[in-house]
């Protein structure tokens, strides 16, 4: 598949510049040769997290560290994976590791990325860049004044429960599963 713009891009204009992102009017040339104009969210980019507890011979076997976020703009505590905004020019794996730290109060011994992804091509240009976490150590959550959330170690066979029930309906927490179960991270525990 071809990564390219097929609608020529005529101007930009940011309405509205945010903490994180901003909004834009991108105005486009159509098809047809008609002006049409459009809005963006333009993004920096983000890091998500597959947190990886294993608790050993005789344990409990795989956990993942969720979250119970509160999400404003949707009105609802959601079920999601920890992830971040990438500060400017930050590596991914560095926003990853210090989002794990914060959100969960976990610090990963291991940070393996496992891919990108668009969160919202339709609307914005956030890039997702997915990691899994081990060799997790317990070193104390720190959360931002705006954030509301929860950590909760669950085991792999309810994370794949819920998602079978629909409780995870966070996108980059489906896409990112989806990614760690792909390439084998699970490979062996308990369904």
């Amino acid at each position: 598949m071809s990564a390219q713009n097929n609608t020529p891009e005529v101007g930009r204009a940011v309405i509205y510049r945010g903490a994180k992102f901003d909004f834009e009017e991108v105005t486009l040339r159509g098809r047809d040769g008609k002006v049409l104009k459009r809005q963006m969210v333009r993004h920096p980019g983000a890091a998500v997290i597959v947190p990886i507890l294993d608790a050993g011979p005789g344990g409990a076997g795989v956990q993942i560290v969720l979250i119970r976020n509160s999400r404003f703009a949707v009105g609802q505590r959601l079920w999601e994976l920890p992830a971040g905004t990438l500060e400017r020019g930050e590596d991914p794996m560095v926003c990853a590791g210090r989002e794990l730290e914060e959100e969960t109060g976990y610090r990963a011994a291991t940070l393996t990325p496992l891919g990108r992804f668009y969160s919202s091509p339709g609307m914005s240009d956030e890039m997702m860049f997915a990691f899994t976490a081990t060799g997790l150590t317990q070193v104390g959550q720190r959360l931002e004044a705006d954030e509301q959330l929860t950590v909760h170690p669950v085991p792999l066979s309810e994370v794949w429960g819920m998602l079978d029930r629909g409780e995870l309906i966070d996108g980059k927490t489906v896409a990112s599963l989806a990614l760690a179960e792909r390439k084998g991270f699970f490979r062996g525990t308990n369904r």
